[in-house]
């Protein structure tokens, strides 16, 4: 895994926009529901939506610059791969993110997990080794992606690892909702 703290200032627009929008559901917190957002270029929202040009800041409106739009009322689910495949986004969206909080536990973690999966979970859940962990995955439709990882314990904007495969399996589906 190719992991970078960010801590050096990118000048790619998806990178930027993939910065913005896990900052932005950083600042509501822990323990929240998966989050999914369009990305849509910035020239081509402005020109559907000019009165939307007082909200951005002048960084906003940079050459090839995406807008996040949160898709709001996702259902609930317990099978994110499931929700993700019912997914399809109209050709006026030109990427999407999703922001999805998971644990990590060391790979010896799941031996001798008991056979029930709710019990199986809290054993998970319990282990001294967990980590809770915060990932935002955003795809384009030319093929372009980042990953970008959080972690609960070092929660801080300059803590935040980048790289491409992070969590391929999740760049995978993204790019699923985006073919035609």
């Amino acid at each position: 895994m190719d992991e970078q703290p960010v801590t050096s200032v990118t000048t790619e627009p998806l990178t930027i926009a993939a910065l913005d929008t896990e900052r932005h559901v950083s600042a509501a917190g822990w323990d929240q529901p998966a989050r999914l957002f369009a990305l849509v270029r910035t020239a081509s929202l402005l020109a559907r939506e000019p009165h939307l040009r007082p909200q951005l800041a002048p960084a906003d409106l940079a050459e090839g610059a995406f807008t996040a739009i949160e898709q709001e009322g996702l259902p609930a689910t317990s099978s994110l791969e499931t929700l993700l495949g019912r997914i399809a986004w109209p050709d006026e969206v030109d990427g999407c993110a999703l922001a999805v909080e998971r644990m990590v536990v060391p790979p010896d973690a799941e031996r001798d997990l008991p056979e029930r999966p709710e019990a199986a979970v809290d054993a998970l859940a319990a282990h001294p080794g967990r980590r809770d962990v915060r990932l935002l995955v955003a795809v384009l439709r030319d093929g372009s992606s980042i990953c970008l990882l959080r972690q609960r314990e070092h929660d801080s904007d300059d803590a935040v690892a980048t790289g491409n495969d992070i969590a391929p399996g999740l760049v995978a589906a993204l790019k699923a909702t985006l073919e035609e």
